[in-house]
Protein backbone atom coordinates (compact mmCIF):
# COMPACT_ATOMS: atom_id res chain seq x y z
CA UNK A 1 0.00 0.00 0.00
CA UNK A 2 1.19 3.76 -1.24
CA UNK A 3 1.70 6.58 1.62
CA UNK A 4 -1.26 8.31 -0.26
CA UNK A 5 -3.08 5.20 -0.07
CA UNK A 6 -2.37 4.90 3.75
CA UNK A 7 -3.39 8.55 4.57
CA UNK A 8 -6.15 8.48 2.65
CA UNK A 9 -7.40 5.49 4.63
CA UNK A 10 -6.68 7.15 7.57
CA UNK A 11 -9.21 10.17 6.57
CA UNK A 12 -11.95 7.58 6.34
CA UNK A 13 -12.00 7.04 2.75
CA UNK A 14 -12.47 3.93 0.81
CA UNK A 15 -11.44 2.53 -2.55
CA UNK A 16 -14.69 2.19 -4.58
CA UNK A 17 -14.06 -1.48 -7.05
CA UNK A 18 -14.79 -1.20 -10.42
CA UNK A 19 -13.24 -3.33 -12.97
CA UNK A 20 -14.31 -0.74 -15.92
CA UNK A 21 -12.57 2.48 -17.22
CA UNK A 22 -12.59 3.96 -13.47
CA UNK A 23 -10.31 1.25 -12.78
CA UNK A 24 -7.85 2.51 -15.31
CA UNK A 25 -7.67 6.21 -14.35
CA UNK A 26 -8.33 5.34 -10.48
CA UNK A 27 -8.32 4.35 -7.74
CA UNK A 28 -11.61 5.85 -7.06
CA UNK A 29 -11.98 7.03 -3.44
CA UNK A 30 -15.23 7.43 -1.43
CA UNK A 31 -16.06 8.23 1.85
CA UNK A 32 -19.19 10.05 3.89
CA UNK A 33 -18.92 13.49 5.61
CA UNK A 34 -21.57 14.97 7.66
CA UNK A 35 -23.86 12.73 5.75
CA UNK A 36 -22.84 14.05 2.39
CA UNK A 37 -20.58 11.84 -0.24
CA UNK A 38 -17.30 13.00 -1.50
CA UNK A 39 -15.24 10.68 -4.06
CA UNK A 40 -11.56 11.20 -4.78
CA UNK A 41 -8.60 10.51 -7.06
CA UNK A 42 -5.53 10.90 -5.92
CA UNK A 43 -3.35 12.30 -9.04
CA UNK A 44 -0.10 11.04 -10.06
CA UNK A 45 2.01 10.92 -13.50
CA UNK A 46 -0.26 8.60 -15.46
CA UNK A 47 -2.71 11.78 -15.23
CA UNK A 48 -0.84 14.39 -16.72
CA UNK A 49 -1.52 16.30 -19.87
CA UNK A 50 1.46 17.80 -22.15
CA UNK A 51 1.45 20.51 -20.04
CA UNK A 52 2.47 18.62 -16.99
CA UNK A 53 -0.54 19.58 -15.23
CA UNK A 54 -4.09 17.33 -14.41
CA UNK A 55 -5.40 16.12 -17.47
CA UNK A 56 -8.99 18.15 -18.02
CA UNK A 57 -10.76 14.63 -18.94
CA UNK A 58 -9.61 13.10 -15.49
CA UNK A 59 -11.37 15.87 -13.49
CA UNK A 60 -14.41 15.20 -16.10
CA UNK A 61 -14.52 11.79 -15.71
CA UNK A 62 -15.03 12.34 -11.64
CA UNK A 63 -17.27 15.12 -11.76
CA UNK A 64 -19.29 12.55 -14.27
CA UNK A 65 -18.85 9.35 -11.70
CA UNK A 66 -19.55 11.78 -8.23
CA UNK A 67 -22.64 13.02 -10.28
CA UNK A 68 -23.70 9.74 -11.43
CA UNK A 69 -23.39 7.95 -8.16
CA UNK A 70 -25.71 10.71 -6.38
CA UNK A 71 -28.25 10.80 -9.26
CA UNK A 72 -28.30 6.70 -8.56
CA UNK A 73 -28.64 7.33 -4.62
CA UNK A 74 -31.61 10.29 -5.44
CA UNK A 75 -33.48 7.89 -7.35
CA UNK A 76 -33.03 4.07 -6.17
CA UNK A 77 -32.58 3.46 -9.88
CA UNK A 78 -29.43 0.66 -10.32
CA UNK A 79 -28.64 2.67 -13.53
CA UNK A 80 -28.51 6.09 -14.67
CA UNK A 81 -26.88 7.41 -17.88
CA UNK A 82 -25.38 10.95 -18.36
CA UNK A 83 -27.11 12.78 -20.77
CA UNK A 84 -25.50 16.04 -20.39
CA UNK A 85 -22.63 17.48 -18.66
CA UNK A 86 -21.48 21.19 -19.13
CA UNK A 87 -17.99 21.19 -17.75
CA UNK A 88 -16.85 24.82 -16.59
CA UNK A 89 -12.67 24.58 -15.91
CA UNK A 90 -12.04 27.21 -13.04
CA UNK A 91 -8.46 26.32 -12.12
CA UNK A 92 -5.49 23.51 -13.29
CA UNK A 93 -5.01 20.64 -11.24
CA UNK A 94 -1.26 19.34 -10.57
CA UNK A 95 0.37 16.29 -10.35
CA UNK A 96 0.21 14.69 -6.64
CA UNK A 97 -3.16 16.72 -5.84
CA UNK A 98 -5.79 15.21 -4.08
CA UNK A 99 -9.44 15.78 -6.28
CA UNK A 100 -12.54 15.53 -4.12
CA UNK A 101 -15.92 15.72 -6.05
CA UNK A 102 -18.77 16.89 -4.10
CA UNK A 103 -22.01 15.82 -5.71
CA UNK A 104 -25.44 17.15 -5.06
CA UNK A 105 -29.06 16.39 -6.62
CA UNK A 106 -30.45 19.77 -7.74
CA UNK A 107 -33.89 18.29 -8.58
CA UNK A 108 -35.55 15.16 -9.46
CA UNK A 109 -38.25 13.90 -11.78
CA UNK A 110 -39.52 10.60 -12.48
CA UNK A 111 -36.94 10.14 -15.51
CA UNK A 112 -34.34 12.68 -14.91
CA UNK A 113 -31.86 13.80 -12.25
CA UNK A 114 -30.22 17.17 -12.04
CA UNK A 115 -26.84 17.78 -10.63
CA UNK A 116 -24.26 20.32 -9.92
CA UNK A 117 -20.50 18.98 -8.79
CA UNK A 118 -17.83 20.77 -7.42
CA UNK A 119 -14.28 19.52 -7.92
CA UNK A 120 -11.98 20.92 -5.23
CA UNK A 121 -8.12 20.81 -4.22
CA UNK A 122 -7.61 21.75 -0.77
CA UNK A 123 -10.40 23.80 -0.91
CA UNK A 124 -9.93 25.34 -4.08
CA UNK A 125 -11.96 24.66 -6.81
CA UNK A 126 -10.77 23.41 -10.30
CA UNK A 127 -14.02 22.37 -11.91
CA UNK A 128 -18.26 23.58 -11.77
CA UNK A 129 -20.38 20.76 -13.50
CA UNK A 130 -23.55 20.41 -13.92
CA UNK A 131 -25.02 16.91 -15.14
CA UNK A 132 -28.27 15.53 -16.38
CA UNK A 133 -28.39 11.98 -16.14
CA UNK A 134 -31.74 9.36 -16.70
CA UNK A 135 -33.13 6.98 -14.60
CA UNK A 136 -32.78 3.98 -16.71
CA UNK A 137 -35.77 1.77 -16.72
CA UNK A 138 -35.25 -2.18 -16.62
CA UNK A 139 -36.90 -3.49 -19.86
Amino acid sequence: MTETARSLKADGWTVVHDDGFIDLVGPLWHRVVDGHHEYAIATAAKHRNRRGLVQGGLMMTLADRASGMAAREQSGAPHVATVQLDTHFVDAGEIGDLLIARPRVVRATRSLIFTSTEVSVDGRCVILANGVFKIVRPR
